[in-house]
């Protein structure tokens, strides 16, 4: 018997998933290797990160719309490109991802209890998938929990930085240090804490009336990401300044101290992992269902493409990817998590865009192209070793397809 994922979430718990992701340890962390990368353009650089999102954005709910099935751009890339092209995709973001689930554990446990962070990365992948395991609407019920929390720690930094005395508006005037370079290499980093929208669209199978459902999530919590990022970033700046900034460990913990909070430090670390525990459980939730559609079309073992009879959901890739990511959570560290990650993330987009571009539409196609040449510059802004990482894995992949050759003669269940 086949089992079908249960259609049990709208519009504001697509929206509250697409914000887990986005609203995550990228705004506790990754405003400071961003501003040490852009100097006093860090707002440019956010602006040109937002601009690339929103088109991969569009691009991603106009296809989501079309094929409103588990996968993301791996369906969109297969239907509208190609089985090799979707597969690359699928490959890309699994991999990507993989490493990103074991980025935001890690990020738990350097805040949590830094002495022990790669026990307490693995506790927290633990958790989570068990979880994801319970059921989706589960996971959705306790990403609207932990979306509220990191909220009211944002809003507290926010007042807190912008009513000081220490705040002034002249750090935030461009300086003599902002180049196109720095500009470009901190929208990479930038759009690595963006990208959390895509999950919406690999829920595809699981959100009620998908075609109307999903175009109105993507934009809106992209939106709302936006503007939370710039508010944050503002007040940050306008307290540390990008010097002070680019060189914090934990800037927004810095800045609400600089302010004359210091009781709100304690806090805003509480927020820190509570915000990476939030984007881990969307991004789990996202792999497995890529892990999904690709074993039901033979891209993977078979045996991951089960629902579980009670609970509908694909516990065998659930425990399949949340094994993996424990044991990269063991093993790398947070650096280098991110970095390979990014390339898979910039590679999964380009496709998306891609396949965005053979529609008929003339606005479709402006916007798509406008993210192929987004998604290009700023994966040539990362740095030569997770470049060349990143092209590596990728050609694992195209071998692993070519020697596999999976869905010529049946189904995924053949």
């Amino acid at each position: 018997m086949t089992w079908e994922l249960r259609r049990s979430l709208g519009v504001f718990d697509a929206v509250v998933i697409g914000l887990g992701s986005m609203i995550g340890a990228g705004v506790f962390a990754a405003l400071a290797p961003a501003a040490h990368a852009a100097g006093t353009g860090l707002l440019i650089g956010l602006a040109l990160a937002a601009a690339v999102a929103y088109c991969n954005a569009m691009s991603s709910a106009r296809l989501a719309a079309l094929y409103p099935a588990s996968g993301g751009t791996y369906v969109y890339g297969r239907e509208r490109l190609g089985d090799f092209w979707g597969y690359l995709a699928g490959w890309a973001f699994v991999v990507g991802k993989t490493a990103s689930c074991a980025a935001m554990a890690l990020t738990v446990g350097a805040y949590a209890w830094p002495d022990q962070a790669h026990a307490v990365a693995v506790a927290a992948v633990v958790a989570l998938t068990a979880v994801n395991y319970g059921g989706v609407q589960k996971s959705a019920l306790l990403t609207r929990a932990i979306v509220a929390v990191v909220l009211a720690v944002l809003v507290a930094v926010v007042v807190s930085s912008l009513v000081s005395r220490e705040a002034d508006p002249g750090r935030l005037a461009l300086g003599g240090d902002v180049s196109a370079g720095g500009v470009l290499q901190a929208a990479g980093l930038l759009f690595f804490a963006f990208a959390g929208y895509a999950r919406i669209a690999t829920l595809g199978e699981e959100v009620r009336d998908p075609a109307r459902t999903i175009p109105r999530a993507v934009p809106l919590a992209l939106g709302i990401a936006l503007v939370v990022y710039v508010c944050v970033a503002v007040a940050v700046l306008s307290v540390l300044g990008a010097d002070e900034l680019g060189r914090a460990a934990a800037p927004l913990a810095d800045a609400v101290e600089a302010a004359g909070a210091g009781w709100l430090g304690p806090v805003v670390r509480v927020g820190a992992v509570v915000a990476a525990l939030g984007s881990l459980l969307a991004l789990i939730l996202g792999v497995s269902r890529t892990t999904l559609a690709m074993a039901r079309d033979g891209h993977l073992p078979g045996a991951l493409a089960a629902v579980h009879p009670r609970f509908q959901v694909p516990h065998r890739a659930e425990l399949a990817v949340g094994a993996v990511v424990a044991v990269v959570a063991a093993t790398v560290d947070l650096r280098g998590a991110i970095g390979f990650s990014s390339f898979g993330v910039l590679v999964y987009y380009a496709i998306a865009n891609v396949s965005a571009w053979t529609l008929s539409s003339r606005p479709a196609q402006l916007t798509a192209a406008c993210g192929v040449v987004g998604c290009l510059a700023l994966a040539l802004s990362l740095p030569a070793v997770s470049a060349i990482a990143g092209l590596g894995v990728l050609a694992v992949g195209a071998v692993l397809y070519a020697l596999r050759r999976p869905g010529r003669n049946g189904s995924a269940d053949d």
